[in-house]
């Protein structure tokens, strides 16, 4: 059972085999959409199995060797255990809401939808256990691929002009900037395993290691650092359920997690702040953080200014990692999952909105509170959640991100989340408080009358998410001891 459990390759194969039935029930939306289910079900009991294993000695599991030295292989440890726990407990999630959305807007291609759904979860959990940068980068790639059918899932013109900048964007940042600086490490290092304490010691000067930080910054172009964010606002054409897996679930949690994994495994957050390897990446981050509020303020389209406000908050985990401080990392590990459940609350009640109402401008949604109380409120919980306040588990990363500031004595990077924190209530505040308190516009009183909530399958998973921001919150003890050892060897 144990050697079976340690096949760490099966959390890739679950969800790709899990395909299958989705294929073979075509024809029956009730067993296919039940199929996804239960595979995203199994899948999260044997991640979840793994946390039995994951503070024993790491063992690598070798899949197929490319050349002496180069492999695809697999390992468990914290960080990536946590990112497989996130991303398929949300995947189940998720399906339930897509299962509402799709059949309450009539969504055509159905089958299509679920299966590159699945395989985009397979992608993600070649990720998250990849034991070195080979195996990253191959299952990164995928990732783009495996989504790109979803963002183009309308097949409208609008949808292919996004497909080419999602593709176009992510592609050229990877193979450019990514690919080559997995070879310059490789030269330098001579291996590309993830070891904690890092690989680049003595092996790298000072402007070789800035250099390189800046090569990996901008090839991870999931984590839509500017100006190379223009993909995630272009791809919010895609249906909501491909939304919540582009902000929420895996597309750019797989690039800031990545920003971690080679932060912490591959530099080592001793050797960046030595050499100072991540500073000028900090400001980089910290202009994209506001400059992203910025331009989401400006926003009437509600999904547009989420995704803007996604760039922004993906920021938040690229400088905790750039500090070079252990608690601000951790603080952009724990960024990554309070973030998680706060915005795809968000996108789900977006989705809602539009499946009851057909509406996407935030202009329209006057007086809809009334009508649709628990996706408002719940809109409202994620709000308060993103924007850091407690008791909301969205304040725990936050407050180690200003801990890390703090630590580095970087009175700017504080003041950058202080304006951050007011841009974030600007953007989102709004949106409730239009909602609950101001009365439906007389124009749109016709369209209004008879308005209700979205079916349960869409309103249930928003309810869940939303309680489950207030929840975790009381558990963040757990969470930061076992991540702690990640940023602290």
């Amino acid at each position: 059972m144990i050697q079976f459990l340690q096949h760490y390759e099966l959390a890739v194969l679950i969800p790709l085999f899990g395909g299958l039935p989705i294929l073979l029930f075509h024809n029956h939306a009730q067993l296919r959409e039940a199929s996804s289910i239960i595979v995203g079900v199994i899948l999260f009991l044997y991640v979840t199995q793994l946390l039995t294993f994951v503070h024993e000695e790491s063992v690598t599991h070798t899949l197929l060797n490319i050349t002496p030295g180069l492999s695809i292989a697999f390992h468990i440890e914290p960080l990536g255990l946590m990112f497989a726990l996130l991303a398929s407990s949300l995947w189940i999630i998720t399906t339930v809401y897509s299962i509402g959305y799709m059949r309450g807007n009539n969504q055509k291609n159905q089958t299509r939808f679920y299966l590159f759904f699945a395989f985009s979860i397979a992608s993600t959990m070649g990720i998250a256990f990849a034991a070195n940068l080979i195996t990253l980068f191959i299952f990164y790639e995928s990732l783009t691929l495996c989504t790109f059918p979803l963002v183009t899932h309308k097949q409208t013109a609008d949808a292919q002009s996004a497909g080419r900048t999602y593709l176009g964007i992510l592609l050229s940042t990877s193979i450019l900037f990514f690919l080559t600086a997995i070879v310059v490490t490789w030269f330098q290092a001579g291996t590309l395993n993830f070891i904690p304490g890092g690989i680049l010691i003595g092996n790298l000067d000072r402007f070789g290691a800035i250099l390189l930080f800046t090569l990996y910054m901008f090839g991870l172009g999931k984590a839509a650092l500017m100006p190379f964010h223009r993909w995630l606002p272009a791809a919010m054409v895609a249906p909501t359920p491909v939304s919540a897996l582009l902000h929420a679930v895996a597309v750019v949690k797989a690039g800031v997690f990545s920003v971690l994994k080679i932060s912490v495994y591959i530099f080592g957050i001793d050797f960046m702040a030595t050499q100072h390897a991540a500073d000028w990446i900090l400001w980089v981050a910290v202009a994209t953080m506001l400059t992203a509020s910025v331009i989401a303020l400006t926003k009437d389209n509600f999904k547009a200014r989420l995704a803007y406000s996604t760039i922004s908050q993906l920021s938040y985990i690229v400088i905790g990692a750039a500090l070079a401080s252990p608690v601000a990392a951790l603080g952009g590990a724990i960024h990554i999952f309070t973030h998680a459940v706060g915005k795809i609350t968000l996108f789900f009640c977006a989705g809602a909105v539009y499946t009851a109402t057909k509406f996407t401008q935030i202009s329209q949604l006057n007086g809809l509170g009334r009508c649709m109380p628990f996706t408002f409120t719940a809109y409202l919980i994620a709000t308060l959640s993103v924007i850091g306040l407690p008791p909301l588990v969205g304040s725990w990363s936050k407050w180690f991100l200003i801990e890390g500031s703090l630590n580095k004595q970087n009175y700017i990077v504080l003041l950058g989340f202080a304006l951050s924190t007011l841009l974030n209530c600007a953007y989102l505040l709004p949106v409730a408080l239009r909602a609950f308190f101001k009365p439906l516009d007389s124009r749109s009183d016709n369209l209004t009358k008879g308005i209700q909530e979205a079916p349960i399958a869409c309103v249930m998973p928003l309810c869940i998410t939303a309680l489950a921001t207030f929840l975790l919150f009381f558990y963040m003890q757990p969470i930061y001891d076992f991540l702690y050892p990640v940023f602290n060897p």
